[in-house]
C-alpha cells in the first residue's frame, strides 16, 4: 500500500510533490515477476509468475491475474489492465508468494523498513510508573508510515509489564506481541520472531502514544520548503 497510502507519492498525504500536476485518481499497474500461488481447500488453484500489481489510491494493494489462470474462483475484471481479473482475497484459504505465506494483501516491492540504532531519547509513563528513559534506542523508519523507537528490554521496566492476548500481523515484521501496564491493556507491543526485514528490533518494546504517556524524540513530520 505504500504507493497509494498515508504520505506515499499517490498517497492523500504526500509527503513531497511532483514537478508537473498528476492527475487524479492514480492507478499505476507493474509486471510482477514472481511466484504467486494461492491454495483452497488443500488444492493449488493458482500457480504463476504473470501476475500484475495493481496500486491503487483508497484500496489496497492488490494482484491481477491474466484471464485462464484462475481456475474456478471468483474474478473481477481489472478496468486498468484489460485481460486481467481480481481474485478476492478471501476465496482462497492461503496466499503464497516465493516461499512466503501472506497475511491481508501483498508485499509491496516499494515498501521498506530500515531499523538504525540511535540515540534518540524515548520516555514512557502508565499511571505514573516510569516503563522506559533511555536514549538506547533503534528508530525504525518505514514507507508511509511515521518513524518509531524500539527499545531493548533491559531498558524497559518489564515487571510492570504482562502480556495480552491480542496479536497482529504486518507482512513486513512479523507477528507481533501485545502487552498492558497496569489496567491499561495493549500498551505496547513486540515482534519475538520478526521476519528477516526486521531483525534488528527481535524482542524491543514501542509503545503506543495514545495509550501512555510517551515523549520520543523523533525527527519533524514535515520539513517542505
Amino acid at each position: 500500500m505504500s504507493l497509494v497510502a498515508g504520505h506515499g507519492p499517490l498517497g492523500p498525504d504526500r509527503a513531497g510533490w511532483f514537478s508537473a500536476p498528476v492527475a487524479d485518481p492514480i492507478v499505476y499497474v507493474e509486471p510482477h515477476p514472481r511466484r504467486v500461488q494461492a491454495v483452497r481447500d488443500g488444492q493449488m488453484v493458482i500457480d504463476t509468475e504473470n501476475a500484475l500489481l495493481v496500486h491503487r489510491a483508497g484500496a489496497p494493494l492488490s494482484y491481477a491475474f491474466p484471464k485462464g489462470e484462475t481456475a474456478d474462483l471468483p474474478t473481477e475484471p481489472e478496468p486498468a489492465a484489460p485481460g486481467y481479473v481480481q481474485v478476492p482475497w478471501d476465496a482462497v484459504d492461503t496466499w503464497v508468494e516465493e516461499g512466503r505465506t501472506l497475511m491481508h494483501y501483498p508485499p509491496n516491492p516499494y515498501h521498506r523498513v530500515d531499523c538504525r540504532p540511535t540515540r534518540r531519547r524515548l520516555q514512557v509513563r502508565v499511571a505514573g510508573d516510569v516503563l522506559v528513559d533511555t536514549d538506547d534506542t533503534v528508530i525504525v523508519f518505514e514507507t508511509a508510515l511515521a518513524p518509531r523507537l524500539y527499545v531493548a528490554p533491559e531498558h524497559v521496566r518489564t515487571d510492570l509489564l504482562r502480556r495480552t492476548d491480542t496479536s497482529s500481523y504486518c507482512n513486513y515484521k512479523g507477528y507481533a506481541t501485545y502487552w498492558a501496564a497496569g489496567d491499561v491493556e495493549d500498551v505496547g507491543w513486540s515482534y519475538d520472531e520478526p521476519l528477516p526485514e526486521t531483525r534488528p528490533i527481535a524482542g524491543y518494546f514501542s509503545f503506543d502514544g495514545e495509550r501512555a504517556e510517551v515523549k520520543a524524540e523523533l525527527p519533524s513530520p514535515d520539513r517542505r520548503p
